[in-house]
């Protein structure tokens, strides 16, 4: 209805002289072609002007000087009648029939401003609703994160100095226990070994959980402990590339990035048969491009619905640092997943 919108547009004062105007011309026009010629449906197009754009009462205004011009053209054209009833009976039905147009008009004209009212106020309230549902998604999103760090940093303040303290007691026996019996010793010293892996395990797991300094050059190492945990961890080649051409800047950025990088990687772990993982950080023209590919096939069906969470985490914070994320696959086996950074797109990322 751009026509509506543009009619719309127009001054009340600028619709009452084209009115006004365009009934003297038709009038002309209906008096200089002759009495045999009829020119009702010329005249209503006044007549919806008047009615819709100004009001119901000026549409009848124009409805009557219609009426006047089509009689008047008539008799100054030569028209007779045998009865002055004549005349005026004919002019009364046009007026008549003009009258319902404009009430109908009217009816119409209030209709479409009710639907426009209502569709005013949905758009406005499905706006309220998608900022309280990007707000809701955002404070679980932000939640998820702290509660993260906040596991990391147990692990590697609480379990990891637990784990320590336990190794240099499982030390201390070994040293009591070599002198008394080698063979214990042996023994003792493997609990000490297992213990140290545990310990670089945890550690690893709390780096994850709480990335500190995502920022400058640290970007990459900590994608790197994502390749040599998640390899060390699930028994599979995971590789990372580093081809960034600068350093990220932004830790907000940054450690959306590795978010991203980090449910990537879960999700392709999930897939049947995969055994290989790559992660690689590139520079465009554009901007920041990450990708994670792997050889994987179909996923199990228990894990669908968490490879769907995980999905949607990351189209989150793909949007929240103005980046577009893409997944596709790649031949029978494997898929790949792109998340482009425009910069010249990220606008008060938030931190998390």
């Amino acid at each position: 209805m751009n026509w509506l919108k543009r009619l719309d547009a127009l001054s009340t004062q600028v619709v009452v002289l084209v009115c006004i105007v365009f009934v003297i011309i038709v009038g002309l026009v209906d008096y200089a072609t002759g009495y045999e010629t009829f020119f009702f449906t010329f005249y209503l197009l006044a007549i919806f002007l008047a009615t819709w754009r100004v009001s119901m009462l000026f549409g009848a205004l124009i409805s009557a000087l219609s009426v006047t011009a089509w009689v008047s053209a008539n008799a100054e054209a030569g028209a007779h009648y045998s009865s002055y009833f004549i005349p005026v009976w004919n002019a009364a039905i046009m007026f008549a029939i003009y009258l319902i147009i404009v009430f109908l008009l009217s009816g119409l004209k209030k209709i479409h401003a009710e639907l426009e009212e209502r569709v005013r106020l949905r758009t406005a309230a499905l706006t309220h609703e998608i900022q309280e549902r990007k707000k809701l998604q955002k404070d679980l999103l932000e939640t998820s994160d702290r509660e993260q760090r906040r596991i990391g940093r147990d692990l590697h303040d609480g379990l990891c100095q637990h784990l320590t303290g336990t190794a240099l007691a499982g030390h201390f026996l070994e040293q009591k226990l070599a002198a008394r019996s080698p063979s214990d010793a042996g023994g003792a010293a493997r609990v000490v070994e297992l213990i140290e892996q545990a310990i670089e395990i945890t550690r690893d797991l709390s780096h994850q959980l709480d990335p500190v300094e995502l920022k400058d050059g640290k970007v990459t190492d900590h994608f790197e402990d994502l390749a040599a945990s998640t390899s060390q961890r699930l028994k599979l080649s995971c590789r990372f590339e580093n081809k960034l051409a600068a350093a990220i800047d932004d830790s907000a950025v940054a450690t959306h990035l590795y978010r991203i990088a980090q449910d990537a990687v879960a999700s392709a772990a999930l897939h049947n048969g995969v055994t290989r993982i790559h992660i690689k950080l590139d520079s465009t023209a554009g901007g920041v491009v990450l990708t994670i590919s792997d050889d994987g096939k179909a996923l199990p069906e228990e894990s669908e619905d968490d490879a769907q969470a995980r999905l949607r985490a990351m189209a989150y914070r793909a949007d929240l640092i103005g980046a577009t994320l893409n997944i596709e696959r790649l031949g029978e086996r494997g898929r790949q997943l792109t998340c482009a950074l425009n910069p010249s797109a990220k606008n008060d990322v938030p931190k998390n």
